[in-house]
């Protein structure tokens, strides 16, 4: 495994924890983090990377590249298209037969076969080793299409091809392990699960314990694996271990039955409840030794770090084929349920939740056709993909229980609702690949990440050779001891204080659109002074105000989505799609900006809400059985 890392420099990260006074440990935890990191950025050429993604060069650079915000269409070719159509027609045959779930309420073995001649399972393995070699921006789209069928069932695409075995051996493995591994993988004859998570390292990948000890063409594993997704005897598992001491990846191929060095830890989970999620015990599990995954440049952690973004807009666009879902069981029953003597789909407020999902609906397709598309192009995108994680995740936790519970009242908790039935499996996403907040302040640590080695690293490096910690620009032993490193901060400033903001290149847009496009353009322009102005401030302790941190991020992020949003709806020609982005955009605009909504705003939310009552909405699907459950016998009433 490579070393070239072992004595490099201090980062950006390290130097502000120790100079913070923070613990030795910590820093040295923190820097592992920035060193795989970087290691990450390298894999990809210069041009992708995250400097010069579009969330970064939408803050620092000089104007915003419009052009890096809009997705294009991406047609799956007829073999594609046939495949994907004869997979949905699986999960729906079994779902209208009452097949789909076995008796523990779990996606049945039966389904996972029969999806594996359709080739489902081999969607995003390269087609010289059997798969179909789909392009991610086909493959996320039609994870919308599976979730509005079943979300679990499109959840375990994501798993297997995404975060599981399929991208660390597609990315990382040699020739040899992809001839052996991917052909399985691809016909669903061995499906995958990724390993990481322990009960010490969740968040802290850096705490990681199990290990794995070379032992002749062997490895010995030891330790324990919690909340590992579609895990049971059998599958294929990408186990992230330490070796020497180091994180590392072995391609684990798990016994048909438990046996005395292979266990599974069994527990009750509200979430994922229709797939097994268990931990794994493993006492002296013996791997063969060429099994281990070489990261060219890096460790482990640069593995484990480079599927997750493609695991995060999968999860996206499931919360779009959810949300999908929800809708469609709130037309009905709103159509139904009647108070005074009208439907409630003449109500003001059920008409906003219908719009408001909708427009959560389209923010999600957006950012999924966005991040598809650069990942496709070869983009890293992990500042994209994060804000894609975490918009799909609130946004479906935010439609769950603000609009779909509060318009089915006291019905959502009966059994055999949608609501009540999954309410877990609504909330638990905004924890899945990541939880929000955490990635916010990931997202925050990329986007500062450059501009502070740029400016602040050597102030940092200055007044730690000065030995001072709490530097004072009145002071005159501080002002010398900084001399010759604050002017090309203080140049960069001086420049973007007093530069005009870069005319915004945008295409033909309807007004309102362009109008958020416009407005999100200039936000995101604005926020570098912010952003530099709290690095400023707050220097060496910024590390501590993790509530700032969030705050600007998820500010960046609102600005993103308003202007992918409204880009995307510019380009569909359906009018509901076009009203639901600009619902969207006008209620972020209005959050951003710290406004209250308009009457226009609401005379829009009306409109959109009491059409979506009469036509439904794109890509939703028929109305389920639960939309009416225990219905009023009006008849009985009327007596």
């Amino acid at each position: 495994m490579s070393t070239d890392t072992d004595h490099a420099a201090p980062s950006f990260a390290e130097t502000a924890l120790v100079l913070g006074g923070k613990s030795a440990d910590e820093a040295r935890r923190t820097g592992a983090i920035d060193t795989a990191d970087d290691q990450v950025e390298r894999l990809f050429a210069p041009e992708y990377q995250t400097v010069n993604s579009p969330a970064h060069r939408a803050v620092w650079g000089r104007g915003v590249p419009t052009g890096l915000f809009q997705s294009e269409r991406s047609a799956p070719s007829a073999e594609l298209q046939s495949a994907m159509d004869a997979a949905i027609g699986v999960v729906e045959r079994h779902r209208d037969a009452g097949t789909l779930r076995n008796a523990e309420g779990k996606i049945a073995s039966e389904v996972l076969s029969d999806l594996g001649p359709t080739g489902y399972w081999g969607l995003l393995v390269p087609r010289d080793y059997g798969g179909a070699g789909a392009p991610f921006s086909v493959f996320a789209p039609f994870i919308t299409r599976m979730a509005t069928v079943d979300p679990t069932v499109a959840g375990l695409a994501s798993v297997h091809g995404c975060i599981g075995a399929v991208d660390p051996v597609t990315g990382f493995g040699s020739a040899e392990q992809r001839s052996r591994f991917l052909p399985g993988l691809a016909s669903g004859e061995r499906l995958s699960a990724f390993a990481l998570t322990e009960p010490c390292a969740g968040s802290d990948l850096t705490a990681l314990r199990t290990t794995a000890r070379r032992e002749g063409d062997h490895f010995v594993v030891n330790g324990e694996k919690l909340f590992i997704t579609n895990v049971v005897p059998g599958r294929t598992i990408g186990l992230v271990c330490l070796i020497d001491s180091k994180p590392a990846v072995l391609i684990v191929e798990l016994p048909a039955a438990e046996n005395e060095n292979f266990q599974l830890r069994k527990y009750g989970l509200w979430a994922l409840k229709h797939t097994y999620n268990q931990g794994i015990i493993f006492r002296d599990f013996r791997v063969p030794a060429e099994n281990l995954l070489e990261a060219p440049r890096g460790d482990g952690l640069t593995i484990a770090y480079h599927g997750l973004n493609l695991g995060r807009v999968s999860l996206c666009a499931n919360a779009a084929g959810t949300m999908r879902q929800m809708l469609s069981s709130m037309i009905p029953w709103a159509n139904f349920r009647a108070t005074y003597g009208e439907p409630i789909a003449k109500r003001e407020l059920v008409r906003r939740r219908l719009a408001q999902l909708a427009g959560l609906i389209v923010g999600c397709d957006a950012l999924v056709a966005w991040c598809a598309g650069l990942i496709d192009r070869g983009y890293r995108g992990e500042m994209e993909c994060i804000v894609a994680k975490i918009f799909g995740s609130e946004a479906q936790k935010r439609a769950a229980i603000e609009l779909s519970m509060k318009t089915h009242g006291g019905r959502s908790f009966l059994h055999g609702h949608a609501f009540g039935d999954n309410v877990h499996e609504y909330l638990a996403p905004c924890i899945y690949e990541g939880e929000g907040e955490m990635l916010a302040m990931g997202f925050f640590k990329s986007l500062v990440k450059d501009h502070g080695k740029r400016y602040f690293e050597p102030v940092g490096k200055a007044l730690a050779a000065a030995g001072i910690k709490k530097p004072n620009p009145l002071n005159p032993s501080h002002a010398w001891a900084l001399r010759g490193v604050v002017w090309p901060y203080a140049k960069w400033w001086l420049g973007r204080k007093f530069s005009l903001r870069a005319r915004v290149d945008l295409p033909p847009m309807p007004g309102a659109l362009r109008d958020h496009a416009e407005f999100a353009c200039r936000g995101l322009q604005d926020m570098a002074l912010e952003i530099s102005g709290t690095m400023s401030k707050f220097q060496l302790a910024l590390a501590d105000r993790q509530c700032r941190m969030v705050e600007l991020s998820q500010r960046c992020q609102d600005l993103i989505v308003i202007l992918c949003t409204a880009l995307y709806g510019a380009r569909q020609e359906d009018e509901v799609v076009r009203a639901a982005a600009d619902v969207l955009c006008t209620e972020l605009t209005d959050k951003v900006a710290c406004r209250r909504p308009s009457n226009r705003a609401y005379r829009a939310l009306s409109e959109l809400g009491a059409r979506i009552a009469v036509e439904g909405f794109p890509g939703a699907p028929p109305a389920g059985a639960d939309s009416i459950l225990m219905p009023y016998q009006r008849e009985v009433a009327e007596r």
